[in-house]
């Protein structure tokens, strides 16, 4: 039932992706989010999924992993496109029945909407798949090693974010395990009206958390045994350096910038007469 969710799952693999500095990946994603947030046209939008495209070959992970995550905001897609398809107004009237109107640029704007949070998406999923959880942590860590300076704990963060990384696997392992013995003692989680199937999970979150908190007390126990001290002086088992992939990476993810820009700029004047194609169509 679970197993569709791949945040926090990594994929092992020899490519240009997998072997970037986890700092510069980190950066990049940031970039790539902006660039989606600052697009204010679909050109801007085709440019981010090009750069998507581009990443998910260079990363050698198939698609089918990456489209995946996909199916976990399915819900929050189809609230979200119906809310801005009936609330958001314009000038072009398509359907008109009772207090209902619906314009074409709410149409547009419901679409546009949508396929950002989807790139969004595929873009976290893709950081996770190419980058183990320790990699991960050093180079947040590492990135936020100047708050050091102000005496924020970002090593005990950068911890803290790397044990939940690790855990969501396998804590829907646990999940799956669980439902597969509640289904064999007759438990019925398809059926029913919704307050039913609410009531359902409850034989599945009891144990759940019995399992994580067991879970964590486990690693803690584990962590005591061998010393595990939050140190400022701890040393490093791979040191992280830039190279000429990364410098790469860096353009790459500038000029998506740029660009992302010059059509905002440039195309814009375009936009409105997509509206006029559209009503043609």
């Amino acid at each position: 039932m679970l197993n569709d969710v791949t945040f926090g799952q990594y994929y092992p693999a020899q490519s240009f992706v997998h072997r970037l500095d986890p700092r510069l990946k980190l950066l990049v994603l940031i970039a790539y989010i902006v660039a989606l947030f600052v697009s204010k046209t679909f050109y801007g939008l085709a440019l981010c999924a090009l750069f998507a495209a581009v990443a998910v070959v260079a990363a050698k992970v198939p698609l089918g992993s990456v489209l995946r995550s996909v199916k976990g905001i399915i819900f929050l897609l189809a609230f979200t496109s119906v809310l801005n398809l009936f609330f958001h107004g314009g000038e072009r009237l398509l359907v008109q029945w009772g207090i209902i109107h619906i314009y074409l640029e709410g149409v547009l704007f419901a679409v546009f909407l949508m396929v950002r949070l989807v790139f969004l998406v595929l873009g976290s999923a893709l950081l996770t798949l190419t980058t183990t959880p320790v990699s991960l942590t050093d180079g947040l860590e590492s990135l936020l090693s100047p708050l050091k300076a102000i005496k924020f704990p970002v090593h005990a963060l950068a911890l803290i974010m790397s044990i939940a990384l690790r855990f969501i696997p396998t804590l829907m392992d646990e999940t799956n395990r669980i439902i597969a013995a509640q289904k064999a003692r007759g438990a019925d989680f398809e059926t029913g009206n919704p307050v039913k199937r609410v009531k359902a999970v409850i034989p599945i979150l009891i144990p759940l958390l019995i399992s994580a908190f067991r879970r964590a007390e486990e690693l803690g126990d584990a962590m005591d045994a061998r010393c595990y001290t939050n140190s400022p002086n701890r040393t490093k088992y791979k040191k992280l350096s830039f190279t000429l992939r990364d410098l790469v990476a860096a353009f790459a993810a500038a000029a998506l910038i740029a660009g992302v820009v010059l059509l905002n700029v440039y195309a814009f004047d375009i936009w409105p007469a997509a509206y006029g194609y559209v009503v043609m169509l």
